[in-house]
């Protein structure tokens, strides 16, 4: 009988977290559950952990004001969900190791902290997707301030996919900001609501920080969000990712050329370098259609794999 107990009590708490576990995916919650299954103890399916927020978090190595409880709710709750949102935390890992070296020396170049590529995480998750605003690409440019910063966009070329060059974009862009509002949580705030509004909010607040300001909902968490990304991502272990060397996403070697022609066909030009249309687009996502008009005889620069890294047939 108590072995009949026993299983039926095990079998409830397998049953308790499943349905837990689909009701989060069907409702769109995030729930940050341990499982924790001891077949000795059935009744204690699972556990709910807290998270150990590090006591000299900063950005940008501005100090975060921990002391204020309204802070630190909004700092658990990113490091909560960013931490327990695992799948999404193990692709941000693979996807830096690969995007982070490209990235790293052009903030660098620019006086730019090195804190900032977290914020090219948290627009697009290193990806380049557009956002229904049409904001697009790693850092999330919208058409005009790309235009006002000199890239090229049209139906033909879109440089705000340039990697390179979207993240100038984003420097000069940080750097000017950082200069008017004189720190970079600001700046950082400036880059996702607009500066415009950020001084608009100071003015009517009447006050001069990003921690003092009631902001909506998106921009509130943003700051909070790069830090929580920072923390997770600089060590994976402390929160309890395994991950190795050979997880990581890696850059296939590439060399260049200069193209300062109109191509008629991008899918006969990759054939002559032993690739296909697809992969010259995943290298050059900046072209946005199988050709290059290029009447005025511009020249561009292409990346090609090295030979042997993709199998044509």
């Amino acid at each position: 009988m108590m072995k009949i107990i026993k299983n039926t009590l095990m079998f409830l708490g397998v049953v308790c977290v499943a349905g837990t576990l689909m009701f989060a995916v069907q409702s769109g919650t995030t729930i940050p559950v341990e499982v924790a299954v001891d077949l000795e103890s059935p009744v204690n399916a699972y556990k709910i952990t807290s998270i150990d927020i590090p006591e000299d978090l900063n950005f940008a190595g501005e100090s975060v004001p921990m002391e204020d409880p309204e802070v630190m709710e909004r700092i658990d709750r990113e490091f909560l969900v960013n931490t327990y949102w695992q799948s999404n935390a193990l692709l941000l890992m693979k996807r830096a190791h690969k995007y982070f070296p490209i990235i790293e020396p052009i903030l660098a170049k620019h006086g730019i902290p090195d804190d900032f590529k977290y914020l090219a995480v948290a627009e697009s998750g290193l990806q380049n997707v557009v956002s229904p605003a049409g904001a697009t690409g790693f850092w999330q440019i919208m058409r005009a301030t790309g235009k006002e910063y000199g890239l090229e966009i049209n139906d033909n070329v879109d440089e705000r996919y340039h990697i390179e060059k979207s993240t100038e974009v984003a420097c000069r862009y940080l750097a000017k900001y950082k200069e008017k509002f004189g720190n970079w949580t600001l700046a950082a705030a400036s880059y996702n609501a607009g500066a415009g509004a950020i001084n608009k909010y100071l003015g009517i607040q009447k006050v001069d920080t990003y921690y003092n300001l009631l902001l909506g909902q998106e921009t509130g968490r943003y700051v909070f969000r790069i830090m929580a990304i920072k923390e997770i991502l600089s060590y994976p272990e402390k929160y309890g990712f395994e991950i190795s060397e050979d997880d990581m996403y890696k850059a296939v070697p590439t060399f260049t050329i200069d193209v300062d022609e109109p191509v008629a066909n991008f899918a006969d030009f990759a054939n002559t370098y032993e690739i296909n249309y697809k992969v010259l687009k995943r290298h050059n996502p900046w072209l946005r259609e199988p050709h290059l008009n290029n009447n005025s005889r511009k020249k561009y620069t292409l990346e090609i794999p090295n030979k042997g890294y993709y199998m044509i047939d």
